[in-house]
């Protein structure tokens, strides 16, 4: 490198921004100023400013330091870089390690020419430092992803192994011997995990050789961890004891609820065990808080079905029940429902099993089995208290849902859930719980049925091809022939999946009096759902190749979750 070339790739971005006319004199002045003000990078600044854009400035940085840009969501980040650069230091500097080779370690930047972040590098790594450009916020969502804590979690559970030495198991599994080994550690670093994973659920399944830990992450289970099996008891006890269960009893089933702190953010942790062939096994339920925040308009519903469900909600009277079977997100549905309706000027009452989230201004009500407090009596002593809408988490039983069949019919608009496989099918449900045909008729508005797919990864979703039997189903469905379809290719953000999140595919059933007369009847279910149709119902699977349609999912993902829906229309 001549002098003339050094000399320029020292030079500050912003110099090289007034060298370029991007920006004048002044403005560059002004966000130095602002820069040791507020001790912030003057490329920050300036973007801030919309003096230029974050894609442009980096562009102008590659081209004039003759420095490559990288896509972190595609690049393959290696664990050996990873590991030679602590998490601490990767946030303090905003840098990402990406792979190293014998004498060289390839770092992305958001600024390649601070060679004091450079030089302290070389200093930790001692390797050849080769700076690569990245946009910023990839960096920190890079770092939030790749620097999980499944390595420290080994490292833990391997201390905890060499301090317990030949100690028979049983004799070392206390309370007060628990919590003050590496195990205590181990349980916080598994709940933070699952909290960056995005997961909604932790498995831990003690196996015949080893513990086996796995994840479920937008309703798929994955392999995260494999334990040895002389961690198992103490780490249920570890648990247990911070959801306040019964560390003694391992063969009766049993229910809990911790709280723990990541990332300054305080997460619920519902537990459940179940004695297995293998031993006691565990589920760690991750409720996430921002649920009780969630409006109906994200969670997929299509303009037209949000405008017939709202309409529904403003009822004064009736009943409105959202269908589905386990897992399809039903809660979550009625949650959003519940942020849609007036808390001032109604009294709102839920009763729950259990109160997963708390809302503001709402008298929510928790089951206990021990006080006597069911669904059917908690929902009959709740009538005594003035309500004027009613959420009951879920209609089990006859007397539950004749209870609530009589609220709807004596002025309160009440909310429930119910296990059916399609909305025609909730009608039919209620009446096996036996409901009375006559006041069901008089009582359901409507019925929202749904289940969940997951969505196309945003970051890597790509048109290509797709298999055959999914353009046969696609054409099927709507009429029209299409061989391309969206799907993610794999990227750091979606894991490798192709999918990030989920989202619902619906069918609304709004209870007609033609409905109502079939009911009366007791048609069949053939029967009902013809009438539905001819209503004006929108299948589930048409719903979900819709969403195929605007590039939000896969005709995989409606093929794998919804074709059991409707099967007397094939």
């Amino acid at each position: 490198m001549d002098k003339a070339s050094g000399s320029s790739a020292r030079k500050r971005i912003g110099d090289l921004l007034v060298e370029a006319g991007v920006i004048t004199p002044e403005q560059l002045a002004n966000a130095l100023e602002i820069s040791r003000k507020q001790r912030r990078k003057v490329g920050e600044v300036l973007v801030e400013q919309k003096l230029v854009s974050p894609a442009a400035l980096l562009n102008f940085l590659s081209h004039q330091l003759s420095t490559p840009i990288v896509d972190l969501q595609r690049i393959q980040i290696r664990p050996d870089a990873l590991r030679l650069i602590p998490e601490e230091t990767a946030r303090r500097f905003n840098i990402l390690p990406l792979e190293v080779t014998d004498q060289t370690l390839t770092v992305a930047m958001d600024d390649p020419q601070n060679l004091d972040v450079i030089e302290a590098l070389h200093t930790l790594t001692k390797k050849r430092i080769r700076p690569v450009l990245a946009m910023p916020s990839d960096i920190v969502g890079a770092i939030n992803l790749h620097y999980r804590d499944v390595t420290e979690i080994v490292q833990q559970v391997r201390q905890f192994a060499e301090g317990a030495g030949e100690e028979a198991p049983e004799t070392r599994v206390t309370a007060e011997v628990v919590a003050q080994t590496p195990i205590a550690r181990t349980v916080d670093l598994i709940v933070a995990q699952a909290v960056r994973d995005r997961a909604s659920d932790v498995h831990i399944e003690p196996q015949r050789d080893h513990l086996r830990i796995r994840f479920r992450i937008d309703g798929i289970l994955h392999d995260t961890l494999r334990l040895p099996l002389s961690v198992h008891g103490p780490l249920i006890t570890r648990i247990k004891v911070l959801a306040n269960m019964n560390i003694a009893e391992r063969r009766r089933p049993q229910d809990g609820q911790l709280t723990s702190t990541v990332g300054g953010n305080e997460v619920d942790v519902r537990v459940a065990t179940m004695e297995t062939s293998n031993g006691e096994m565990m589920v760690l339920r991750i409720l996430d808080k921002s649920f009780s925040f969630i409006h109906l308009a994200e969670l997929g519903l299509r303009p037209e079905v949000l405008q017939g469900y709202t309409r529904l909600l403003r009822s004064p009277f009736g009943m409105l029940l959202v269908s589905g079977p386990t897992g399809s997100g039903k809660t979550t549905t009625l949650y959003a429902s519940l942020n849609q309706l007036d808390h001032k000027e109604n009294n709102v009452m839920t009763i729950e099993d259990p109160v997963e989230y708390r809302f503001d201004g709402i008298n929510q009500i928790q089951i206990n089995p021990l006080a006597d407090i069911t669904f059917a009596r908690g929902l009959r002593a709740m009538m005594r208290l003035d309500p004027d809408i009613i959420l009951v988490g879920e209609i089990r039983d006859q007397e539950t849902a004749q209870i609530a069949v009589q609220s709807a019919l004596t002025g309160h608009l009440v909310l429930s859930s119910v296990h059916a496989n399609d909305a025609p099918g909730s009608l039919l449900r209620l009446v096996d719980l036996g409901v009375d045909a006559f006041s069901l008729t008089s009582a359901v508005i409507g019925i929202l049925a749904q289940r969940l797919v997951r969505r196309v990864c945003p970051h890597c979703s790509v048109l290509r091809e797709g298999p055959v039997e999914e353009q046969i189903a696609y054409e099927q469905e709507l009429g029209e022939s299409r061989r391309e379809f969206y799907y993610g290719s794999g990227c750091n953000f979606c894991a490798g999946t192709g999918y990030l999140g989920r989202m619902g595919v619906h069918e609304l059933l709004i209870v007609s009096e033609a409905m109502r007369a079939l009911l009366l009847r007791r048609a069949s279910h053939a029967e009902m759902r013809a009438q539905a149709l001819a209503d004006g119902l929108v299948p589930m699977r048409r719903d979900g190749m819709l969403k195929v349609r605007e590039g939000q999912t896969t005709p995989h993902e409606i093929i794998r979750n919804v074709y059991t829906i409707g099967l007397d229309e094939i």
